[in-house]
């Protein structure tokens, strides 16, 4: 069974919120009574901040996991550790280079049954040493007239205009509100939805819960769930998680409340990953 975090390759575009606040010291006058505090302004969130690469390499940039980088760019841990000769759980140091993409000179070999090892043929050609002398061509054979069938006007049926089925989990929407951010990959890899801090939010489906916490940076509070070998959804920006890693969830179940953790309003980020590659979530949930 393909590894669940090497699988969680899986979420959209990685949101950085940075807040800085600061105080001033109190002024004593002679007297010894203090002088008012000034109240340092509330901090602002800086814009999201988007990973990107060139040429297929990415630059490390403080705070970046080898897990992080993964989801970020859609691919497996175990894939950009070996693409990158690293260990699996091997730290990063700013402005270190990471290739994020397969490299294009990776050639496979096909065995030849029996031997385990790979070989290549090339097609004998006529007249050479070591091959057979090509057979006589055989004489014409003129076969017997055959009458044409009649012509069969093949029945065309109407097109097909319910939403088709891409998986067969029933999924459900996460949360209430409205998507105020579409799929976009590689800038969003799910969909965000607005709404109230507090809000329900849902398993979209029955699974089980593989990840909570907040090292992915950019999602906040985080939770994943896997609902099969091949599909899993991510939930980013909780203000409060409800239930724990391998805890069992069903189909509508409150698994935390909605929040603003590492994001510039309250929202959820929502995403479903296929194989640890992110799809589009409007194409799965049902339409509303």
């Amino acid at each position: 069974m393909r590894s669940v975090r090497g699988s969680i390759a899986l979420l959209m575009c990685v949101l950085l919120a940075a807040c800085v606040s600061q105080r001033p010291a109190p002024v004593v006058d002679r007297s010894g009574r203090s002088a008012p505090v000034a109240t340092a302004p509330l901090p602002s969130v800086a814009p999201p901040a988007v990973r990107e690469a060139n040429d297929g390499v990415y630059v490390v940039q403080r705070g970046d996991t080898l897990f992080g980088v993964a989801i970020a760019f859609g691919v497996t841990q175990r894939d950009l550790a070996r693409w990158n000769d690293l260990a699996v759980g091997a730290a990063l140091r700013p402005g270190q280079s990471l290739r994020v993409v397969e490299p294009s000179d990776v050639a496979t070999a096909t065995p030849i049954t029996g031997t385990g090892e790979a070989e290549v043929r090339p097609l004998p050609l006529p007249g050479t040493s070591g091959t057979a002398a090509p057979p006589a061509p055989l004489p014409p054979v003129t076969a017997p007239a055959v009458p044409a069938p009649p012509s069969i006007t093949p029945v065309v049926p109407p097109p097909d205009t319910a939403r088709p089925t891409l998986s067969p989990i029933p999924w459900l929407w996460p949360t209430a509100g409205k998507v105020v951010e579409t799929f976009d990959d590689p800038r969003n890899k799910g969909i965000d939805i607005a709404g109230v801090e507090g809000a329900s939010v849902q398993a979209a489906a029955d699974g089980e819960v593989v990840y909570v916490g907040s090292a992915v940076r950019g999602y906040g509070n985080l939770v994943i769930v896997r609902h099969s070998d091949e599909f899993i959804t991510a939930y980013a920006h909780n203000r409060k998680v409800l239930v724990a890693e391998k805890q069992a969830v069903k189909r509508g179940q409150a698994i935390a409340e909605l929040g603003r953790s590492d994001a510039d309003r309250p929202k959820l980020h929502f995403e479903i990953r296929h194989q640890g590659k992110p799809v589009d979530p409007l194409k799965y949930l049902p339409a509303r």
